[in-house]
């Protein structure tokens, strides 16, 4: 299933609801995710997929190209999430025990043998990082790609993208070296 296929379901007013049914099956999970890094909790990220999804069907008559699909529903999904962050309040703390059991179901658990855990890594990296960090590394956008998505001009994606490099780089020294000590 490529967004091809989509695409050519969506010039047919019949069957936009059988494209619309294949946006969810492809995009639904990389929605969440991308709610879940804006959010950082389970239910509000999944409340802001459903609203991103929403949008999506009330806008697919209305999509006409200019962007990759991909691009069109991150950056409704963002703009999801970000209207759902902004209506709730903010948390005390990323240490509270229902952010982190929240959290749990969307942070791969270390290797045995591993040293580290690069999801919790990326997962204390500040917003802006963390979210550009998704997109580009795991999503596999652009930076062109990325930067559409979250609104942010290239140059600052790329330096989002620098500072969380390194940033990772010291918090895996400094786990490390914790390991060997």
């Amino acid at each position: 299933m490529v967004d091809a296929d989509i695409l050519a379901l969506l010039n047919d007013a019949a069957r936009r609801q059988q494209a619309f049914e294949m946006i969810v099956a492809r995009y639904q999970h990389k929605v969440l995710r991308l709610a879940f890094s804006v959010l950082g909790e389970r239910t509000a990220a999944e409340d802001a997929t459903q609203d991103a999804l929403l949008r999506v069907w009330r806008g697919l008559e209305r999509f006409r190209g200019a962007s990759a699909l991909s691009t069109w529903i991150y950056s409704i999904a963002r703009n999801a999430a970000l209207s759902v962050r902004s209506a709730r309040r903010p948390l005390d703390s990323l240490d509270e025990p229902d952010v982190r059991i929240a959290a749990e179901p969307f942070v791969a658990p270390a290797a045995e043998n591993s040293t580290f855990d690069v999801a919790r890594l990326v997962e204390a990296l500040p917003d802006a990082q963390r979210e550009v960090v998704i997109l580009f590394y795991l999503e596999g956008k652009s930076y062109i790609e990325t930067a559409a998505i979250t609104g942010l001009p290239m140059g600052t994606v790329k330096t989002h993208l620098h500072r969380a490099r390194k940033e990772l780089a010291m918090a895996l020294e400094s786990s490390k070296a914790r390991k060997s000590a």
